[in-house]
């Protein structure tokens, strides 16, 4: 048997949050530890200044750690502060009310930050998100519970059972950790690709708003390029896509040599 960590960046109220913890205690000890309020698009971030507060709360019979901070606190707070001695064996981060497909919104989700943080404790992480209907976006409480309806609880059981898959393996080299995208109207049935991260843009994201302000507005990703996970959730099909984390790179001998300098 397995210790789970579950967290999420959409906060203790997640309608998708009860379900997942209650399927992943198929594999043993589920330990929850979220954010206090939803903390979307705040990818990795770690609180710096302000002091973080940790209450137990209860939801749907389920005892969990609520956080005053970020998905990245929570990882960190649970795994070096709140459960040692006890070292979980995996992280499930979501599931996320929204896709986290193409680079653009993978930088900038806190549910990858989560598996992010996870994957810097040296534990194995998969990160899960799913499409939502349109008009559920922005909104939070029952009124969004209810747009998303009954389909969490199939959502629950889909991601326990890729987390079944992935849970007793040994990551293979190059791979740090996995993100998994899953379409509208999803079941266990549905086919699961292993594919890449489509790369892709967007363009504002705030508008104008009363007394000067600007307020978050997102519009689309545009893809520039065919293929990977947005191709293949577009589909209709669950996009399974390994990450390395390693983001160096080459230049050409040119530039290197306009760059570089020796010692004199």
């Amino acid at each position: 048997m397995s210790t789970v960590l579950l967290t999420n960046d959409d906060g203790v109220n997640s309608p998708t949050l009860p379900p997942l913890a209650h399927a992943l205690e198929r594999f043993g000890e589920v330990r929850t530890v979220v954010p206090s309020t939803e903390r979307s698009w705040i990818a990795k971030a770690i609180s710096r200044f302000d002091p973080l507060v940790v209450r137990a709360v209860e939801c749907d019979g389920l005892w969990m750690h609520s956080v005053s901070g970020t998905p990245a606190d929570c990882v960190n707070l649970a795994v070096h502060s709140l459960l040692p001695p006890l070292r979980p064996d995996f992280v499930v981060s979501g599931v996320n009310l929204g896709l986290n497909y193409g680079l653009a919104f993978l930088l900038s989700s806190g549910t990858i930050g989560a598996a992010v943080e996870a994957h810097l404790a040296g534990l194995r992480a998969v990160a899960i998100s799913m499409a939502i209907p349109a008009d559920a976006y922005g909104l939070t409480g029952a009124h969004r519970a209810e747009l998303i309806g009954e389909q969490t609880g199939v959502v629950a059981e889909v991601a326990a059972d890729i987390v079944s898959d992935l849970i007793d393996e040994s990551f293979p080299p190059g791979v740090d950790l996995f993100s998994v995208n899953l379409p509208a109207g999803v079941t266990l049935y549905t086919p699961r690709v292993v594919t890449s991260v489509t790369r892709c843009r967007y363009g504002r994201i705030f508008v104008p708003g009363p007394d000067g302000e600007y307020l978050h507005r997102f519009s689309a990703l545009e893809a520039v390029e065919a293929g990977g996970d947005m191709a293949v959730v577009d589909a209709g099909q669950v996009a399974i896509t390994p990450l390395c984390l390693d983001v160096s790179t080459t230049v050409p001998d040119r530039l290197r040599a306009k760059l570089e300098r020796s010692d004199r």
